[in-house]
């Protein structure tokens, strides 16, 4: 997974090879897939986007494409009519639905990054079930996989990372992140290419976040090498201890409690 190889070819060749990469080499998508993406309106979900319309003819494997942003109370920066464009233009389907997360917080609780990211899952995963879609595809990039694992270990004290594959056991959805082999920096190259910076948005609450510490500590000590990256992320792959594969997160005993677990929120 080295970048000597691409060094001579376009950003966006690069993004659609290592998403082929990891597709096939963690079996991200099957034929009969239906895929929703979640479009937050920033570069990597957009990109995501892209990506698998245009590799289709390549993989060669027939699946079904749709975004849904999830709109909130806090945040308005996403231009909502330019992503829907971006995406009508790729042939992909695009719902856009408002979640108040702010007002489902509880008195004397404060917005925080958990809190907003736990809500948004509770919406895709409702609205997958509802619409018969069997995976939800994310945008999570290879840097946002290791800086995951760090924060876990630093500040909850576990070993633990964003699985490139969550297949629920009992429920007929699973996640996917099909970005998992590609760096930031290339996600971010292929936008400018493909004119999808314009519409990126910014998380308000992102600004001083503990993810950003952790990424420039990360950036710190790799020198931000894309191969120093990518050994840490082999290294979370290896054998019996591979963290990038895990069980499911919400844990319920009957398809009547998790429905019951996902409608009854706040």
């Amino acid at each position: 997974m080295s970048n000597r190889c691409f060094r001579r070819t376009s950003a966006s060749k690069v993004v659609q090879k290592l998403l082929i990469k990891a597709l096939l080499e963690r079996n991200l998508i099957c034929g009969g897939d239906r895929i929703l993406i979640a479009a937050s309106g920033g570069k990597d979900s957009t990109v995501l986007a892209w990506a698998l319309q245009q590799v289709r003819p390549a993989l060669k494997r027939d699946y079904e494409l749709a975004a849904i942003h999830i709109s909130s109370d806090f945040c308005g920066c996403c231009k909502k009519s330019v992503l829907s464009q971006k995406l009508a233009s790729w042939g992909i389907p695009f719902t856009d639905l408002f979640v108040p997360i702010i007002r489902r917080l509880k008195p004397g609780e404060k917005m925080n990054c958990y809190w907003c990211a736990t809500q948004r899952r509770t919406e895709l995963l409702r609205y997958a079930l509802a619409h018969g879609f069997n995976k939800i595809a994310l945008g999570h990039h290879l840097d946002d996989i290791l800086e995951t694992f760090f924060m876990n270990m630093t500040a909850q004290g576990t070993l633990s990372a964003m699985p490139m594959l969550l297949s629920y056991r009992k429920y007929p959805v699973s996640l996917i992140r099909p970005l998992g082999y590609v760096e930031e920096q290339q996600i971010i190259a292929c936008a400018a290419e493909q004119d999808i910076l314009k519409t990126a948005c910014t998380c308000p609450y992102g600004v001083h976040s503990h993810r950003r510490d952790i990424r420039k500590r990360i950036a710190d000590f790799t020198g931000n090498s894309g191969a120093v990256k990518r050994r840490i992320f082999q290294a979370l792959s290896s054998g019996s201890s591979d963290l990038l594969v895990a069980g499911e997160p919400l844990v319920c005993n009957t398809k009547d409690e998790f429905s019951e677990k996902i409608v009854n929120i706040g």
